[in-house]
């Protein structure tokens, strides 16, 4: 049988045969690495690379075209409006047929076309790009570019919400961030992901937008994650920004609540409220405080771990610290071959900030229980009760920012172990599925 392969195009869809199955999807560009080699996108998403001496026959299903389809978006004075912060991640890109790479959506129109859903409920009446990064390249700078367009929007008296999308891996600590950044909170303000491309019949986007849109005009003004509850197109939950993690790799629901509740759980039709929060307030000005210190660090604690390393942190300067112990907040002590104990009682001397964090994840710090606990809480170490890491983290950068607190450590101490944005729960009353 002949094969049919001189007159296809990059971006066609086709059917190819071989001896005894065959495929269908996009066909792709060759890098020019192997030209005996036919690339094809397959309709679950996954590339596969064929042999082309193996085909029998390629068919051609539906020609690709490069003309884009016009839309008009039709506002509706009976919907809310909404604004949207576009910053990148899978949630923002759509299949290049002809390279197999991403293109980026970041207009209305562009959204539009893949996810009309969204429209149904609100006006998308503004769209802001500052910048399109994957999430692991971006940093305080960028969250501080996202903060200043968010209290631009959420002081618009036109505008009821808003929506982030962002690359998950470390979608957690952008929303720690606004978190502690945007105070004085009068509107929602809505991160939302997508682990799977749209190109995938197994996307997630779609709920995941449609959530987000009911999120960004209920009555809960709060920094909150809003992405799949579970591995269905069920339901989502709309989660506090700092109590939040991203717990799987690749699961659509891979973004847990940790030591605390959700706001909601938010079908693609309704909001229903499962736990408190502050309401929205129309009549409050948000306030910009992106303060932030840059010279501090996550260090995980690990068997015969060696506190040395603590003097890299004053030679570059360092202004504080996040131990992540472990148990109920411990690390090796003068009965260890390698104690902490001195050398924490000398950087902290030197000015050095030491906070913990638990890296058991659930659970809180409690460093009563033991007596190497009891001698670690001596040395001056803030135990920092059931924070996140990532949270402590982006938190004490932000109190250090302020130089007025920095200054005192009595008052960094006060600052951490203040609830500014529900960072600390003060009941476990959580039944956790592991």
């Amino acid at each position: 049988m002949k094969k049919n392969m001189d007159k296809l195009k990059s971006g066609d869809y086709v059917e190819v045969f071989l001896i005894k199955r065959s495929y269908k999807g996009i066909l792709l560009e060759n890098s020019g690495d192997d030209k005996g080699v036919l690339i094809l996108k397959l309709d679950s998403g996954y590339n596969i690379g064929l042999i082309k001496k193996d085909i029998l026959e390629v068919k051609l299903i539906k020609k690709f075209s490069e003309k884009e389809e016009k839309i008009e978006i039709k506002k509706s004075k009976e919907k809310p409006n909404v604004a949207m912060i576009i910053t990148g991640g899978t949630i923002s890109a759509k299949l290049n047929q002809k390279k197999g790479g991403v293109d980026w959506l970041d207009t209305p129109e562009s959204l539009f076309k893949f996810y009309p859903e969204i429209f149904e409920k609100i006006n998308l009446i503004n769209v802001e790009v500052p910048f399109m990064k994957a999430s692991e390249d971006m940093d305080f700078k960028e969250w501080k570019k996202i903060a200043k367009i968010a209290e631009k929007f959420l002081n618009n008296e036109n505008i009821k919400g808003i929506i982030i999308t962002q690359g998950t891996d470390f979608l957690h600590y952008t929303s720690a961030a606004l978190s502690f950044f945007l105070r004085n909170l009068n509107k929602p303000v809505v991160l939302t992901y997508s682990q799977r491309s749209i190109d995938r019949a197994s996307s997630d986007a779609k709920l995941n937008l449609q959530c987000s849109a009911l999120a960004s005009i209920s009555d809960i003004a709060e920094v909150m994650i809003v992405g799949h509850a579970t591995t269905n197109d069920d339901f989502c939950y709309a989660i506090p920004g700092t109590k939040t993690r991203k717990m799987h790799s690749s699961r659509r629901d891979a973004f847990k609540i940790i030591n605390s509740k959700a706001f909601a759980k938010i079908f693609s039709d309704r909001v229903e409220i499962v736990s408190n929060y502050k309401k929205r307030d129309n009549k409050k000005r948000v306030k910009l405080d992106a303060k932030f210190e840059e010279k501090v660090a996550l260090v995980k604690i690990y068997p015969g771990q060696d506190p040395e390393i603590l003097n890299y942190f004053l030679k570059k300067k360092y202004k504080g610290i996040i131990l992540e112990m472990s148990g109920l907040g411990h690390a090796p002590t003068k009965r260890a071959r390698k104690s902490w104990t001195k050398k924490l009682k000398e950087v902290q001397g030197k000015g050095l900030i030491v906070c913990a964090t638990a890296q058991t994840i659930y659970g809180r710090l409690d460093p009563w229980v033991y007596s190497n606990g009891r001698e670690l809480l001596k040395t001056g170490i803030i135990y920092l009760e059931d924070m996140l890491s990532e949270t402590a983290l982006v938190k004490l950068s932000w109190v250090l920012g302020h130089g007025e607190w920095a200054k005192d450590k009595d008052i960094v101490k006060e600052k951490m172990l203040k609830n500014f944005a529900h960072e600390i729960n003060d009941r476990l009353e959580i039944d956790f599925d592991f």
